[in-house]
């Protein structure tokens, strides 16, 4: 965990924040978000640390990709999410961004069992882990075996996981303000 400069915190706020409202609203992210966010997050850490500033940007770009693409590649995850990450992980950087990462799933995890819960669809979510599961182990898609089980289908409980994000950015953000060193 590291202590991000100011201008990269409010960065990396502006980007979470407004993703999240759209997702709430529209349930997309739109490309004009994170595109600008990542632009920004690579002149803002280039201009800041010169070239180990690209390097720090284009490693979090990277590893949000290598951990996200492969989701959406699945139908599990919109690619709205996945370029939010990318510019998160350019802003933050790759070991931070694993940090983000952890609360993101943190926050959505207990999203996402409040909302089972409160729809009552445990029996069927604990159904559909285990088709996902099964499909995985013999090298299919879990949306090819089941539709249902594609992020897009109307009878699939969605989760904006922009609000998630957003979370798990701004908590890490407060953890870094409080225990990184300066």
């Amino acid at each position: 965990m590291s202590y991000l400069p100011p201008i990269v915190q409010g960065l990396l706020f502006a980007i979470v924040v407004v993703s999240a409202i759209f997702d709430l609203r529209e349930r997309r992210v739109p490309n004009w978000v994170s595109f600008t966010g990542l632009a920004l997050a690579i002149a803002l850490n280039t201009f800041l640390y010169e070239t180990p500033g690209l390097w720090l940007s284009l490693k979090g770009f990277g590893i949000a990709t290598l951990i996200y693409f492969p989701l959406f590649m699945l139908r599990g995850m919109g690619a709205g999410d996945v370029k939010l990450m990318m510019a998160v992980g350019a802003a933050a950087g790759w070991q931070n961004w694993l940090g983000i990462l952890f609360l993101t799933a943190l926050f959505g995890g207990i999203s996402a069992i409040v909302m089972v819960a409160w729809r009552k669809r445990l029996r069927k979510t604990f159904e559909n882990l285990a088709l996902i599961v099964l499909s995985l182990m013999h090298r299919q898609a879990p949306h090819e075996v089941s539709p249902m089980l594609a992020v897009k289908s109307d009878r699939a409980l969605r989760l904006p996981h922009a609000v998630a994000i957003a979370f798990g950015t701004i908590g890490y953000l407060i953890a870094a303000a409080i225990w990184a060193p300066r």
